[in-house]
């Protein structure tokens, strides 16, 4: 487990955690992730590549265990923890992937769960959840703080909390993305121009920068996220972490409406990503059309978002190989109902 004797002065969330973790970190949890998760393909679709003017290369995660990425890491993270430890659970706050994630590789390990999920959270990801075993404590987000009460639960119970992104082993376990691409990319002789990769928290982009960048590293990264909720675009031009503005402002990318950017996903990430992305939820919607007649892949409004900033040309990709990260596949019907009746 990295870093496991560190203890810091303050919580988890005060201060960065040194020393950061590394490539090597990500390869070690590559091993221990083998057999256990899905290998996602690289997909593309011709038609897609001529109306961008380049080529489009997605990494479908939505074809991974629970539907997103949030299974890598979360899997890495208990699988490291001492039997002992396991013995008094785990406890999670999401608002629906890594909770899904944390509940089924508990459940793979027989380890009790406990999920802390907004009552608003979609439903599919609620029973999702449900389905691995966990328990699972409703939360208010607009009025309570989902952190806190996990705390509590984990205090209380003597239970290891796993969070969605500042978490070591989570990064690392999300960061085995980055070397699939870098590996299927070499195989095939790409060299992409450019990696999109969705964000809330930045842990799945700091886990991709810690491989992409010893594996593929001329390889431009770009964060991609709903149009309001710009907080890691703003931090990366000022160089400091910058809060999203209203908290209170309605995007449909659940899954991305982090407050502001990790302390330690922004320190890996602040000196490997180039930039930051955006969409409207009208351009997600429409990206998720696209994915699904073109790719044949379902995928949920956040992790559309990266797909989405290439097909509204938040970026000038003539003539350069993108990759883009599909994170996740977990929408609920009628949101998805909504995103087919889109055109291009």
């Amino acid at each position: 487990m990295i870093n496991k004797d560190h203890k810091n002065k303050k919580d988890c969330n005060s201060e960065i955690k040194e020393p950061l973790p590394t490539f090597t970190d990500v390869c070690a949890a590559e091993k221990r992730l083998a057999g256990n998760i899905i290998k996602t393909p690289l997909i593309e679709s011709q038609l897609l590549n001529q109306q961008i003017g380049g080529r489009l290369l997605v990494k479908s995660e939505p074809l991974q265990n629970t539907g997103s990425f949030k299974f890598r890491g979360a899997f890495n993270r208990l699988v490291q923890l001492d039997p002992a430890i396991q013995s008094r659970g785990v406890v999670a706050y999401s608002s629906g992937n890594h909770g899904q994630a944390v509940a089924a590789a508990a459940q793979l390990l027989h380890i009790s769960a406990t999920i802390v999920m907004p009552q608003d959270a979609p439903q599919i990801k609620i029973l999702g959840t449900e389905r691995q075993g966990a328990k699972i404590i409703k939360y208010d987000r607009n009025s309570e703080n989902r952190e806190e009460i996990a705390n509590n639960i984990a205090q209380k119970n003597g239970a290891t909390l796993v969070r969605p992104y500042e978490d070591f082993d989570v990064i690392a376990g999300q960061g085995t993305i980055g070397l699939e691409i870098a590996t299927d990319c070499q195989m095939l002789g790409i060299y992409p121009d450019l990696l999109i990769v969705p964000t809330g928290g930045g842990g799945l982009m700091a886990g991709c920068a810690l491989a992409m960048k010893t594996a593929l590293p001329n390889t431009k990264l770009f964060t991609a996220e709903p149009k309001n909720y710009d907080d890691h675009a703003r931090s990366f031009t000022k160089g400091k972490r910058e809060a999203v503005h209203d908290l209170k402002v309605k995007s449909l990318c659940d899954a991305l409406l982090a407050e502001k950017p990790g302390i330690n996903t922004f320190a890996i990430n602040k000196d490997r990503v180039k930039g930051g992305l955006t969409a409207s939820d009208e351009e997600v919607m429409l990206a998720m059309s696209v994915a699904f007649q073109h790719l044949k892949l379902v995928i949920e409004p956040g992790g559309a978002v990266a797909l989405a900033s290439i097909l509204s040309r938040k970026i000038e990709v003539m003539g350069k190989t993108v990759v883009v990260i599909a994170s996740g596949g977990n929408v609920d019907s009628n949101i998805f109902k909504q995103a087919l009746s889109q055109t291009e």
